[in-house]
């Protein structure tokens, strides 16, 4: 079984030391525990960590460059798409979901991911087969809860 999975801005973040103690401890166990091949990055995720790393956790911006080029060369980043944009704009018009979350979804969507880990959605919010779960929530999600166990 392969389970692709990708990270939103907020769990990277965390990951990065950026936020409360308890989540980024979390985060980093998290990514630490799942298959690296079956995570995904989209492109846009690590353009917002740029702005939470710099704005909000005080980095350089040269420490933010290598933070995320760590990020880049640790597992597969998956580019914007017009394609997905397009999907972006119609899932912000139907559901009411800001456009950069909208596109990191439709992202996770074209890469025939089965889950989005964040914070920024309705906790099982599922569009085009991908299910949005908050990993901190608990009881953890069926899904990731297999992922952690293939590892």
């Amino acid at each position: 079984m392969v389970l692709r999975i990708a990270l939103d801005t907020n769990i990277i973040a965390y990951a990065e030391g950026a936020g409360d103690a308890k989540r980024c401890k979390a985060a980093r166990e998290l990514v630490a525990r799942l298959p690296g091949q079956w995570i995904v990055v989209p492109a846009q995720t690590l353009g917002e960590l740029h702005r939470v790393l710099v704005g909000k956790a005080g980095r350089t911006a040269a420490d933010a460059k290598s933070a995320i080029l760590s990020w880049a060369d640790a597992f597969e980043i998956a580019d914007s798409t017009f394609d997905a944009l397009r999907a972006a704009l119609d899932l912000a018009a139907d559901h009411h979901v800001p456009i950069w979350d909208a596109l990191v979804l439709c992202v996770a969507a074209e890469q025939k991911c089965r889950l989005l880990l964040s914070e920024d959605f309705q906790h099982e919010f599922t569009w085009s087969g991908v299910t949005v779960v908050n990993p901190f929530q608990t009881p953890a999600h069926a899904l990731l809860v297999s992922a952690l166990q293939h590892k």
